[in-house]
């Protein structure tokens, strides 16, 4: 939760800061959206590597062994 100084202090700030932003020159434009779109397809692609790896693992489990011969074995 915000103390009433810096709620006071954002509220004196938002005036000044609307003043000087001008929407056109503020945009994401088409190297936004470009570089997001670059992000996504990179993402998608090492997904489905990912799946393609873990559908080539074949793992099956080791028997834990008897009692007999054990590598920890209890002292008392």
């Amino acid at each position: 939760m915000m103390s009433a100084t810096a709620t006071l202090a954002a509220t004196h700030l938002v005036p000044f800061a609307a003043e000087e932003l001008d929407k056109n020159k503020v945009t994401p434009g088409v190297l936004g959206f470009l570089v997001f779109a670059v992000i996504g397809g990179a993402v998608w692609l090492l997904m489905k590597s990912m799946n393609k790896h873990m559908k080539r693992v074949d793992f099956e489990e080791a028997p834990e062994p008897s009692g007999e011969g054990g590598t920890a074995e209890r002292t008392a």
